[in-house]
């Protein structure tokens, strides 16, 4: 649907996995781009760059926030997986929560119509046993990422209640394309060892999101007059094993995946033993979302095929 005089964004953590593909894709469809970083940076795109060095409930706004027509907020203190923080939700809080709050009260004082939030899939749960995640589903979150995720989804309703912003948030799953990093670069790393793995019993299934389908729906959650006020989950619409994500992983990079059966009630009591359980618990259940209220809501449909985002994820990771 064509945008109706909308004509320039702010996009923060411009610079990130996400936000930079982000930014490409709305610079070709001539939006006037502003990207909000932690630090100046260089870069072919033609956008105006501003420099935030720190998101929290003291960061002032106001000179990027200058014209701007709608804001996609992508700016988080991530899910970190070895957490070496005394009071880790306190840290989340103040970046996600209240550093989301205040750029929603200024940008909802200088007039701007929307926000697009990148939430998580985490608001929900970790884990789905008899049907996929949707909408309707009560939340669940189960770590300090998690909840401060959901704690700013509640800041924005408020601020939004308050003041008359839309908003629109977006929770998805794990992410993946070139530039991937985290769990899925891991994964990566080991599968090319050519090492046995021992998950060929597992019988889960996951949904994956490609960073270009993410794009494209953020776009159209910025713009389509259906969206305000809704919160959308997210996927690639191919869910898949771990087996199966394996077996297309190694296909993709060039490899053959070599996978052995072990019982998985002996790989997670290894992986208690060992101290990885939250790692290795994404391994073993399932986490499926139903993406149908997005693509009847927007009319939207992923891009790509699960297969296609690998190939791309490929053509640019180099291990």
């Amino acid at each position: 649907m064509a945008r109706a005089n909308i004509n320039s964004v702010l996009v923060t953590g411009a610079n990130g996995f996400v936000g930079n593909p982000l930014c490409e894709a709305l610079a070709k469809q001539n939006w006037n781009v502003r990207g909000a970083v932690r630090s100046q940076i260089k870069s072919e795109q033609d956008l105006e760059w501003i420099t935030i060095n720190d998101v929290n409930r003291e960061t002032d706004w106001s000179e990027a926030l200058k014209d701007i027509d709608v804001v996609i907020h992508l700016a988080a203190r991530v899910h970190i997986m070895e957490e070496k923080s005394a009071n880790p939700l306190a840290e989340f809080r103040e970046v996600n929560v209240e550093g989301t709050r205040q750029l929603a009260i200024q940008a909802a004082n200088a007039g701007i119509k929307r926000l697009v939030y990148v939430s998580s899939i985490k608001v929900n749960g970790e884990k789905t046993m008899d049907k996929p995640f949707d909408e309707s589903d009560p939340v669940d979150p189960q770590d300090a990422y998690g909840v401060s995720k959901y704690e700013a989804e509640l800041a924005l309703h408020e601020v939004a209640a308050n003041t008359g912003l839309e908003i629109v948030i977006v929770r998805p799953p794990l992410i993946y394309g070139p530039g991937v990093k985290g769990n899925f670069l891991q994964l990566i790393k080991v599968i090319n060892t050519g090492f046995p793995l021992p998950f060929a019993s597992i019988n889960n299934l996951r949904s994956l999101l490609y960073v270009g389908n993410l794009v494209d729906a953020m776009i159209l959650c910025a713009t389509h007059p259906n969206a305000a006020g809704k919160t959308y989950l997210i996927s690639d619409g191919d869910d898949v094993s771990t087996p199966g994500l394996i077996k297309a992983m190694a296909e993709a990079s060039g490899h053959k995946a070599r996978l052995i059966s072990c019982p998985t009630f002996l790989l997670k009591c290894l992986s208690n033993l060992v101290g990885k359980k939250e790692q290795m618990n994404r391994l073993f259940d399932s986490l499926q979302l139903d993406n149908r209220k997005l693509m009847h809501d927007l009319g939207w449909k992923p891009k790509f095929s699960f297969s296609e985002g690998l190939k791309k994820t490929f053509e640019v990771v180099n291990i």
